[in-house]
């Protein structure tokens, strides 16, 4: 067990590069299978794959939107001031984790290689139980009966959507905390996606350009400008509030 909390711990504080690199390895290692043998149909194992990634996203903006709390930890470490047992943390006790998954799950079914399903699929699922085991570890030592009892009322991976009326009740959903804390992740899949496209368009045999690669370039073109306009605007948010204190 000691060993599962060393990977977690190691995970927890470098998972932004392990992931990116691990699945950039696989991907060049394996390349993506069409889906039926050629574009057209493989478009629709695509849509498929987009369908979990907005999925994903849209339970990481119900989180973010009612409840967010900053999984970075404090100095890359498991940290928590607070335990946070409302929004839709009463429902699920890692509900971005699961909005990770299911973006994970959508990215994969994209590129759409068995070998890739297999080795990402039990990496990532093996990684998160890791990191979660290791930070109910910390807040089992530190909350003590009371992260007990939120255990024995709230599912680890499972929501139960009957619990959602009540964990919200009184909370408002701001929809500006979820763009501004949540572009990022927003962009870093749609960037991936379009890729995953361009690289199924390139490894076909599709000549250049395509309608396939121009579409991904714009997409690209698109998620940067977004990015920027976010990042700026929280820049200005910032700058505002350091001059009014």
């Amino acid at each position: 067990m000691n060993l599962v909390y060393l990977w977690g711990s190691f995970l927890f504080k470098y998972r932004n590069t392990v992931f990116p690199v691990f699945l950039v390895i696989l991907f060049v290692l394996f390349p993506p299978v069409l889906f039926g043998g050629t574009l057209a149909s493989d478009i629709r194992l695509d849509l498929v794959g987009v369908g979990l990634c907005l999925l994903g996203q849209a339970v990481r903006g119900a989180v973010i939107g009612f409840a967010y709390i900053k999984r970075g930890g404090l100095n890359k470490k498991v940290y928590a001031d607070t335990l946070v047992t409302r929004g839709i943390f009463g429902v699920c006790r890692n509900p971005l984790y699961v909005g990770n998954l299911l973006a994970a799950a959508g990215i994969l079914v994209v590129h759409n290689n068995p070998w890739v399903y297999l080795i990402a699929g039990l990496f990532t699922l093996a990684s998160y139980q890791a990191i979660v085991l290791t930070e109910e570890r910390f807040l089992r030592n530190k909350f003590g009966e009371e992260f007990e009892q939120y255990c024995r009322e709230v599912s680890r991976w499972m929501p139960r959507l009957s619990k959602l009326r009540g964990a919200t009740d009184g909370m408002v959903f701001q929809w500006g905390k979820v763009i501004t804390k949540d572009y990022s992740t927003c962009c870093t899949w749609v960037v991936i996606v379009s890729l995953l496209f361009m690289y199924e368009a390139y490894r076909s045999g599709m000549s250049l350009p395509s309608g396939r690669i121009i579409a991904g370039c714009a997409i690209l073109v698109t998620a940067a400008a977004f990015s920027l306009v976010v990042h700026r605007y929280k820049k200005n948010i910032s700058r505002k509030r350091v001059l009014q204190a």
